[in-house]
């Protein structure tokens, strides 16, 4: 076998199905406590109590499959198995103190691009 990461190694069905099922207990969970679910409220309360509650796991599971895999489609595999030397967020010109041609720091920082003094 190979050592390449694919996307779909990136993205298990299993994985994803599983946290999303997970969120949507919590949030199914979290709902039935809130209405009354385990109160002694009579059975028209407990029975709203559980149907609003299976709508919001219903809901929060579906945002989740949708959101983590979005997510999960931004992620390019071959950065993954890569090594950083510095900050994802970190631009390559931050290391670079001075030299020739180089912009001073207030010219830098205006010009995100890095063609202050062109």
């Amino acid at each position: 076998m190979t050592d390449k990461l694919t996307r779909r190694d990136l993205m298990k069905p299993v994985h994803l199905l599983g946290w999303s099922f997970v969120a949507a207990l919590f949030a199914g969970f979290v709902t039935a406590m809130s209405m009354g679910a385990f109160a002694d409220g009579g059975s028209e309360t407990v029975g709203s109590a559980w149907r609003l509650a299976a709508i919001v796991a219903g809901i929060v599971f579906i945002v989740c499959v949708l959101s983590l895999a979005l997510l999960l489609l931004v992620v390019d595999p071959k950065e993954v198995a890569k090594s950083h030397d510095r900050g994802v967020l970190q631009s390559y010109d931050d290391g670079e103190a001075g030299g020739e041609g180089a912009a001073s720091g207030d010219e830098a920082a205006d010009d995100p691009q890095g063609r202050a003094g062109h």
